[in-house]
Protein backbone atom coordinates (compact mmCIF):
# COMPACT_ATOMS: atom_id res chain seq x y z
CA UNK A 1 0.00 0.00 0.00
CA UNK A 2 1.27 3.54 -1.36
CA UNK A 3 -1.06 5.39 1.04
CA UNK A 4 -4.08 5.55 3.40
CA UNK A 5 -6.32 8.49 4.70
CA UNK A 6 -9.57 9.28 5.71
CA UNK A 7 -9.02 12.39 5.18
CA UNK A 8 -8.44 12.67 1.11
CA UNK A 9 -9.59 15.92 -0.86
CA UNK A 10 -11.18 15.61 -4.45
CA UNK A 11 -10.47 18.16 -6.83
CA UNK A 12 -11.11 17.43 -10.42
CA UNK A 13 -11.83 13.80 -9.70
CA UNK A 14 -8.53 13.42 -8.04
CA UNK A 15 -7.93 12.38 -4.25
CA UNK A 16 -5.60 14.01 -2.72
CA UNK A 17 -3.75 12.69 -0.07
CA UNK A 18 -2.10 14.14 2.79
CA UNK A 19 1.46 13.72 2.63
CA UNK A 20 1.57 11.86 6.05
CA UNK A 21 -0.13 9.31 4.91
CA UNK A 22 1.86 8.49 2.16
CA UNK A 23 4.31 6.02 2.31
CA UNK A 24 7.77 8.15 1.67
CA UNK A 25 9.82 5.48 1.06
CA UNK A 26 8.20 4.87 -2.21
CA UNK A 27 8.50 8.55 -3.36
CA UNK A 28 11.47 10.07 -5.32
CA UNK A 29 11.77 13.39 -6.30
CA UNK A 30 10.89 14.52 -10.16
CA UNK A 31 12.54 17.27 -12.27
CA UNK A 32 9.01 17.50 -13.85
CA UNK A 33 6.87 20.29 -13.44
CA UNK A 34 3.48 21.56 -15.04
CA UNK A 35 0.80 24.33 -14.83
CA UNK A 36 -2.33 24.29 -14.02
CA UNK A 37 -4.17 27.85 -14.65
CA UNK A 38 -6.18 27.83 -11.54
CA UNK A 39 -3.43 25.48 -9.05
CA UNK A 40 -0.67 26.49 -10.12
CA UNK A 41 3.11 24.77 -10.68
CA UNK A 42 2.82 21.27 -9.79
CA UNK A 43 5.91 19.38 -8.79
CA UNK A 44 6.27 15.21 -9.14
CA UNK A 45 7.88 12.20 -7.57
CA UNK A 46 7.99 8.74 -9.34
CA UNK A 47 6.91 6.06 -7.49
CA UNK A 48 9.76 3.07 -6.73
CA UNK A 49 8.90 -0.10 -5.53
CA UNK A 50 11.69 -2.60 -5.69
CA UNK A 51 13.02 -2.22 -8.62
CA UNK A 52 10.55 -1.00 -10.49
CA UNK A 53 9.74 3.03 -11.15
CA UNK A 54 6.54 4.71 -12.33
CA UNK A 55 8.29 7.78 -13.29
CA UNK A 56 5.78 11.06 -12.28
CA UNK A 57 3.15 8.83 -11.09
CA UNK A 58 2.56 11.09 -7.93
CA UNK A 59 1.61 14.86 -8.20
CA UNK A 60 1.77 17.46 -5.60
CA UNK A 61 1.55 21.51 -5.16
CA UNK A 62 4.36 22.94 -3.25
CA UNK A 63 3.09 26.45 -2.90
CA UNK A 64 -0.92 26.11 -4.82
CA UNK A 65 -2.42 29.40 -6.00
CA UNK A 66 -5.07 30.69 -3.20
CA UNK A 67 -8.08 28.90 -5.07
CA UNK A 68 -6.39 25.65 -4.31
CA UNK A 69 -5.20 26.41 -0.60
CA UNK A 70 -7.06 22.53 0.24
CA UNK A 71 -4.72 20.46 -1.32
CA UNK A 72 -1.22 22.12 0.44
CA UNK A 73 0.26 19.24 1.61
CA UNK A 74 -0.79 16.88 -0.34
CA UNK A 75 -0.08 14.14 -2.70
CA UNK A 76 -2.47 12.74 -5.74
CA UNK A 77 -1.48 9.71 -8.28
CA UNK A 78 -1.94 8.83 -12.05
CA UNK A 79 0.25 6.45 -14.14
CA UNK A 80 -1.70 3.04 -13.42
CA UNK A 81 -1.48 3.73 -9.41
CA UNK A 82 -5.20 2.35 -8.35
CA UNK A 83 -6.98 4.53 -5.63
CA UNK A 84 -9.57 2.42 -3.92
CA UNK A 85 -12.12 3.30 -1.18
CA UNK A 86 -12.06 1.55 1.69
CA UNK A 87 -15.15 0.11 3.79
Amino acid sequence: MLADSVDTVVVEGNQYFPIADVRAEHLRPSDSHTTCHWKGVASYYDVVVGDKVNRDAAWYYPTPSSAAERIKERVAFWHGVKVEAVA
